[in-house]
């Protein structure tokens, strides 16, 4: 009995169609880098122990919004590696992209260092005066959650509606349909915040907890998913490109 070489490509996984770094992605990479740069704690070095033991309270906060851009720039990267779209309306929902991480990277920042200097660090800081501020300051957040996960739904959205001119197989099509609706849930989640934000006498920690949805409805997507994907992948029919 023949094994297949290692070399072999996994009939199983989405072929990549943009095989080289374009100028749209290198721009982004670019975009991302910078904001990533916004996230540090601080741009000086600093001059006493007092200085450092301060400024090192502030890398849980960094690693923690790090993390967050880490992942949409994954995303756009895997986007890119699988479909190679680089027509007017993909560049146009790449820019609205890095504006909106370029906004979200402040309120997430401030944020983050907040829940952290309170929560984990028991500090207590006036950097929000007030319930009202809060509530502001999670409606901000939440529409940036929003906005990023509505521009990657469009961007797969348009990534399947080009399906026949990319010769996606089924596979190709349950992976780009995944996507979708994985975006889809973290919109909803997102909105469902800001409406408890703003519609509501929630402070603002209510609203928080709502993120904490994404881990049981994204588990629960991913379990429903790679199940039609395995009966996929069993019948021999995910192979085949479309017409």
């Amino acid at each position: 009995m023949s094994h297949p070489k290692s070399s072999d490509p996994d009939p199983h996984a989405f072929r990549h169609r943009g095989t080289e770094i374009n100028r749209l992605e290198a721009f982004t990479d670019a975009v991302f880098a910078f904001a990533v740069t916004l996230l540090v704690v601080s741009l000086e070095v600093p001059k006493s122990s007092a200085e450092l033991f301060h400024a090192m309270r502030g890398f849980l906060a960094f690693a923690i919004c790090f993390s967050f851009l880490i992942l949409i720039w994954y995303d756009h990267y895997r986007f890119n590696r699988r479909y190679g779209l680089t027509d007017p309306y993909t560049i146009f929902l790449n820019m609205v992209l890095i504006f909106v991480v370029l906004l979200y990277v402040y309120p997430m920042k401030f944020l983050f260092a907040y829940l952290v200097d309170g929560l984990v660090w028991h500090i207590s800081t006036d950097a929000i005066a007030t319930a009202g501020d809060m509530k502001k300051l999670m409606v901000i957040y939440g529409f940036g959650y929003l906005a990023v996960s509505a521009v990657g739904f469009l961007m797969y959205r348009h990534a399947f509606g080009e399906r026949s001119a990319l010769k996606l197989s089924p596979l190709e099509l349950h992976d780009t349909r995944d996507m979708m609706q994985r975006h889809l849930t973290g919109g909803a989640v997102a909105l469902l915040s800001i409406l408890i934000t703003a519609l509501s006498r929630d402070k603002g920690g209510f609203a928080g907890l709502t993120y904490m949805l994404l881990g049981p409805l994204l588990t629960i997507q991913g379990w429903r998913m790679g199940r039609r994907r395995r009966i996929l992948e069993e019948s021999g029919t995910g192979h085949g490109v479309l017409s």
